[in-house]
């Protein structure tokens, strides 16, 4: 349960002149702003296992998350990868898509004998603040 806090007497400190108020609400909005463009911590977490890579020319990005490989296509689509045993590396796959690899070599293959690889996969970069 929260204490009574006690309350100071308030006391007015008068006319405030325009330029003393464009200050103060200038300072409020370099504050607020400088506080807003700063990625949460949640979003540097999740761009530690985030990586953008080219799939045939055209970005894809991919993220590792408890088991898991989420998959935002070129084209937009989003698809979740499911982790399976592998002898060394990585290999999610959802049925119809599977990616394998180790390291930042990976390929995906199609349940119709489609392989592509993945290349110049790159760390995510998480946009810099102004």
């Amino acid at each position: 349960m929260l204490a009574a806090m006690p309350s100071a007497p308030f006391v007015p400190i008068g006319p405030v002149s325009p330029r003393a108020a464009l200050a103060l609400v200038a300072l409020a909005a370099a504050v607020v702003s400088g506080c807003a463009d700063k990625p949460s911590k949640e979003e540097q977490e999740a761009a530690r296992n985030t990586f953008a890579c080219q799939l045939r020319g055209e970005r894809l990005v991919l993220r590792f998350d408890s088991g898991e490989a989420r998959l935002l296509m070129p084209g937009g689509e989003r698809v979740i990868l499911y982790q399976l045993p592998a002898a060394s590396g990585v290999r999610f796959s959802n049925g119809t898509l599977e990616l394998r690899g180790k390291g930042t070599d990976l390929q995906l293959l199609g349940n119709d004998g489609t392989t592509a690889p993945l290349v110049d996969c790159q760390p995510y970069a998480l946009p810099k603040s102004s």
